[in-house]
C-alpha cells in the first residue's frame, strides 16, 4: 500500500473534523488519494484535474486553505471549549492526531502524485507552505472569544431566514471613519458596545430621531469596527421579533458578543410584536444573556404610532393608562440616543468631510450648491450630504 493510500485512509478515519470531508476541496482530494492505487491513469488524471479545479476556485495555496477550514470548523471539541466544559484526554488526543493528518495533507505537492500516476504530460500545481497545524489551532482555541467558530468565524453580519441565522456574504462596508458629525451620539454607542465586548453590563439601545441622520449606518459601522474583537451583528426584522428569545437562547453559550439589530422600528397599537419586544426588553428569563444586546433604530421617539383617536377613544375607560402603555416601550431600552437633523453649519461640516474623503475640493461654491441641494431634497441631513457628494461624483 503506497503512502498516499495510507494518508487517504487516515483522512477517512477522522471523527472530530468529520464535517470537513464534505468540503468540496477535501472531498476532491480524498477521491484523488483513493484513486492512486487502482492503476487507471485516465481516472487518476481526471481526479487530479478535478481537485486542482476545486482548489483554484478558492485559492492556489493548499496549506492556507486547509488551515482556514480547520480553524473555522464547528465541531464537538470547539463547542465544548466554548461552553467551558472539561475536555477528556481521549478527545484531546484525537484532535491532535487529526490535526497531524490535515497538516500532512496541506504539504502535498504535484511531485507527490507524479510518483503514483503514470502520466508525464502537464499537471497543474499549487502553492504549499510549512504550517504547524497543532500550534495554530490551539492558538485559535485560546482566542475563541475573538474569532468564534463555524459561520461566526467566517462572517460577522447575519440575518434571519426561515428561523435560521444565515450570513450576509456582502455586508455594508461602512466604517466609523466614513461617518461625519454626531460624534457624541456615536461615542455613546461605541462605549456601550465596548462594555458588551468586555463582559460588562451593556444596555439595549434605541437610536431615535430624524430620518437620514446616520442611525443605521452607525450600528453597521460599529459592527465593522469591532469585528476583530469578537462582535457579530444579526439583523432582525420587525415580524421576526417573536423569534428573539429562541435566537438569544441559541447564542447564549457562544463565546462571541452579539448585537440584535432591529432597523426602522415602529408599531401599530394592535401589533402583537409590541408586547413581545416589551417583554424581551424587560428581561424575561428566556431572553436574558450577557453576550447579547438589542440595538434598534426608529424615526419616532415613542415607537408606537399613536393617533388622536387613541387619546380620545370613549371605548377605553382607562385612556391615560393606554397612552402610557404605548409610550412605555421606548423607556424599556436602557439607553436612548437621539439623532436630530443638523443645522446649516453641521450639515456643511458633514458635507465637507465627505468631500475630502473623495478628494473633492471644498470651495464656497460647493457649499452653496450643497445648500441648494438640501433645499431641493426637503431638508438637511447626513444622508442628504452624502447624496450631494454622490451627485458630483456621478457627473
Amino acid at each position: 500500500m503506497n503512502e498516499l493510500k495510507i494518508l487517504a485512509l487516515r483522512l477517512h478515519s477522522v471523527a472530530v473534523f468529520r464535517n470537513l470531508l464534505a468540503d468540496s476541496v477535501i472531498k476532491a482530494l480524498a477521491e484523488l488519494l483513493d484513486s492512486t492505487e487502482n492503476g487507471n491513469v485516465t481516472e487518476q488524471v481526471d481526479k487530479y484535474g478535478n481537485f486542482v479545479s476545486e482548489l483554484y476556485s478558492h485559492t492556489d495555496n493548499l496549506s492556507k486553505y486547509i488551515l482556514n477550514i480547520v480553524t473555522d470548523d464547528e465541531n464537538v471539541f470547539i463547542k465544548k471549549v466554548a461552553a467551558g466544559q472539561i475536555i477528556s484526554d481521549e478527545l484531546n488526543e484525537c484532535v491532535k492526531e487529526e490535526l497531524a493528518v490535515f497538516g500532512e495533507l496541506s504539504t502535498l505537492t504535484r511531485s507527490d502524485f507524479r510518483k503514483s500516476v503514470d502520466y508525464h504530460g502537464y499537471l497543474p500545481e499549487w502553492k504549499t507552505e510549512q504550517i504547524d497545524f497543532e500550534n495554530e489551532y490551539f492558538k485559535r482555541r485560546d482566542e475563541i472569544g475573538r474569532f468564534g467558530y463555524g459561520i461566526y468565524a467566517k462572517y460577522h453580519m447575519f440575518c434571519i431566514k426561515d428561523g435560521a441565522i444565515i450570513p450576509i456574504k456582502h455586508p455594508d462596508p461602512v466604517t466609523l471613519a466614513d461617518l461625519s458629525g454626531y460624534q457624541n451620539e456615536r461615542s455613546a454607542v461605541i462605549n456601550n458596545t465596548k462594555a458588551l465586548l468586555e463582559g460588562k453590563p451593556a444596555a439595549n439601545i434605541l437610536l431615535s430621531g430624524d430620518a437620514g441622520t446616520g442611525k443605521s449606518s452607525t450600528v453597521k459601522a460599529v459592527a465593522n469596527e469591532f469585528r476583530s474583537e469578537g462582535l457579530r451583528i444579526i439583523e432582525v426584522r420587525k415580524e421576526q421579533i417573536v423569534e428573539i428569545p429562541t435566537i438569544i437562547d441559541e447564542l447564549s453559550a457562544n463565546p462571541l458578543k452579539f448585537i440584535l439589530f432591529i432597523d426602522d422600528l415602529s408599531f401599530n397599537q394592535a401589533d402583537d410584536n409590541f408586547s413581545t419586544l416589551k417583554a424581551i426588553l424587560e428581561g424575561s428569563v428566556a431572553a436574558k444573556s450577557g453576550n447579547v444586546a438589542i440595538y434598534a433604530t426608529s424615526n419616532r421617539r415613542h415607537i408606537v404610532r399613536e393617533s388622536f383617536k387613541d387619546r380620545d377613544s370613549s371605548d377605553d375607560i382607562h385612556r391615560n393608562d393606554t397612552v402610557q402603555e404605548l409610550m412605555s416601550l421606548s423607556e424599556r431600552f436602557g439607553l436612548t440616543i437621539t439623532f436630530v437633523k443638523p443645522g446649516k453649519e453641521c450639515y456643511l461640516d458633514i458635507m465637507k468631510n465627505i468631500a475630502v474623503q473623495h478628494n473633492i475640493e471644498v470651495t464656497e461654491q460647493l457649499c452653496m450648491d450643497a445648500e441648494r441641494f438640501a433645499l431641493i431634497k426637503g431638508g438637511r441631513s447626513a444622508r442628504t450630504a452624502k447624496q450631494f457628494i454622490d451627485s458630483i461624483l456621478s457627473q
